[in-house]
């Protein structure tokens, strides 16, 4: 009986023992495994980051308890080899297993809006890009020269040959890539067709990106383009300066609100003063879209049945145009 006493108690210390490790067991699963109570994270997991990075990431902002503990969840779970690149959200609130669940769906995909209005100069673009976290100055301003190099239409600048569009960009591509993306966007608006209209306005392809910019600056919507463009061509025709603002501003790196006409800056000589030159400026002025491409080979020459040759924005938000000049000096009176 003694001997059955001692087994029975040797047992029942055994099972009691068991019994411990169980509830320590139990005990810590349940510590490390529910959720934190800590705040909102965002991860981002880049392509190659390995999974115990993220976990110790994870860890480090309260997101899971303990980092083994989850690694040890994915592997159960059959997600210990990699995760999808991608921006997640987690919040303290979730549990492991939540965690684990929104890593196991994906997150949303690694890209930066870059947003290029129209009318912008090069050195605007360079400060947009830059701005957004993608590359620098100096790596952007060599892959403009570089591009400048293989471009087959731009002759002297780049300006004029950036397309303005939103760009999905990745937030690791090179200045080359993002220079390359907008320059070929850019080439697209180039189609044959269009080439041979404005060829047959004895304009070379820079010609007309240069004559729309010209628009581009002046118009005060896509709706005067047209108009605008057919102006332009009209005093070309017959010899006469575009005397266009925004030209002159390009030329003496001004914008045009610091344009100073009593500090004589209209009569300063520049390739781009198209009040002292008759010619085309010698590049874009800034970089149209394509509704300044297009209003060049579509443009609308007539006013009252003449050749429009002037105008004016009135107070009253409009265009006045006219085909002389002693009425544009009439609006001029009435309007402004």
């Amino acid at each position: 009986m003694t001997r059955k006493k001692s087994s029975l108690s040797l047992l029942l210390a055994f099972a009691l023992i068991v019994v411990f490790l169980v509830a320590v067991v139990v005990n810590l699963y349940r510590h490390y495994t529910v959720a934190t109570g800590a705040g909102k994270y965002t991860l981002e997991v880049k392509p190659g980051t390995s999974v115990t990075s993220i976990a110790r990431e994870l860890q480090e902002h309260q997101i899971v308890r303990n980092a083994d503990v989850f690694r040890l969840v994915l592997k159960q779970r059959g997600r210990s080899a990699s995760i999808q690149e991608g921006i997640y959200q987690f919040s303290g609130e979730q549990d492991i297993f939540q965690v684990a669940e929104t890593l196991e769906q994906g997150g949303k995909p690694r890209v930066i809006q870059v947003v290029i209005p129209e009318g912008k100069r090069l050195k605007d673009i360079i400060g947009i890009v830059t701005k957004s976290g993608i590359s620098n100055a100096s790596a952007l301003q060599e892959a403009v020269a570089q591009q400048l190099k293989n471009s087959k239409y731009a002759s002297g600048s780049l300006e004029g040959f950036l397309f303005p569009a939103t760009y999905p960009f990745r937030p690791e591509t090179t200045a080359a890539e993002v220079i390359q993306t907008l320059t070929r966007r850019m080439e697209q608006e180039f189609t044959l067709e269009r080439i041979e209209q404005a060829k047959a306005l004895g304009f070379s392809v820079q010609e007309w990106v240069t004559l729309a910019s010209v628009v581009q600056a002046e118009a005060a919507n896509t709706q005067e383009m047209p108009l605008i463009a057919g102006l332009f061509l009209n005093r070309i025709k017959i010899g006469m300066p575009l005397q266009s603002d925004p030209t002159v501003a390009y030329g003496l790196g001004k914008d045009l609100p610091q344009l100073d006409r009593s500090a004589g800056d209209f009569q300063k000589d520049t390739p781009y003063n198209s009040y002292t030159r008759r010619e085309l400026p010698p590049t874009p002025i800034n970089n149209p879209g394509e509704a300044a491409l297009l209003s060049i080979l579509n443009s609308q020459r007539l006013v009252k049945g003449k050749p429009a040759l002037y105008f004016v924005h009135g107070r009253d938000r409009q265009i006045h145009v006219n085909s002389d000049f002693d009425s544009h000096l009439r609006d001029v009176e009435r309007y402004r």
